[in-house]
C-alpha cells in the first residue's frame, strides 16, 4: 500500500503511522467493500488520551467531541472514491481527512492532532509538520512493508 501524507509518499507501507515511537493511526482498505477504515488514538496538548476510533467506530470519546463521517461501502465493481473524516466538534477543526486515490493508494489530505507526547502534528496538502523537526514535503520513501514513522 502507498500512503501519501501531504506531498510525502511512503511506498510499500502496512498502513500504520507511528508518531514519536508509538503507533497512533492505522489506515486500511477493506477488500470486500472498498471502504477506507481508520483506527486511531486521540490525545490532547498534555498527552492525555481523550479518544479512540477502531475501524471507523468511536470506541472511546471522553468528552463527546469527535465525529467521524465516511463514504458508504460500495461494491468492488462500482468503486467510487472512498473517504473518511474526523471532526473535532469542540474546535471545528479537521483532526484527519483521508481518501483512497487509486487502488492501494491512500492520501491523508489534512490533519491536525496531538501525539502521545502532547505535540501538535499538522498535515496539509503541501507538507507535514512536527514540532522540533523541519516540515517535510516532496519526499518519496520505500518503507518495505513497515510502518511509517514520524519523529
Amino acid at each position: 500500500m502507498e500512503l501519501n501524507i501531504g506531498t510525502n509518499v511512503y511506498r510499500n507501507t502496512n498502513g500504520v503511522l507511528i508518531v514519536h515511537g508509538k503507533e497512533q493511526l492505522v489506515l486500511q482498505i477493506q477488500p470486500e467493500n472498498h471502504q477506507l477504515s481508520l483506527t486511531m488514538d486521540f490525545y490532547d496538548a498534555t498527552g492525555t488520551q481523550i479518544g479512540h476510533v477502531r475501524r471507523n467506530i468511536v470506541a472511546f470519546d471522553s468528552e463527546n467531541r469527535f465525529e467521524l463521517s465516511a463514504s458508504p461501502a460500495s461494491l468492488p465493481l462500482f468503486t467510487s472514491p472512498s473517504w473518511l473524516k474526523v471532526l473535532d466538534k469542540t474546535t471545528g477543526e479537521t483532526v484527519i481527512e483521508a481518501t483512497i486515490a487509486e487502488h492501494e493508494q491512500i492520501h491523508i489530505v489534512q490533519g491536525k492532532f496531538y501525539s502521545h507526547k502532547g505535540q501538535l502534528i499538522e498535515i496539509t496538502p503541501n507538507y507535514c509538520r512536527i514540532p522540533g523537526s523541519p516540515a517535510t514535503f516532496g519526499n518519496v520513501i520505500d518503507v518495505r512493508g513497515n510502518p511509517v514513522s514520524l519523529e
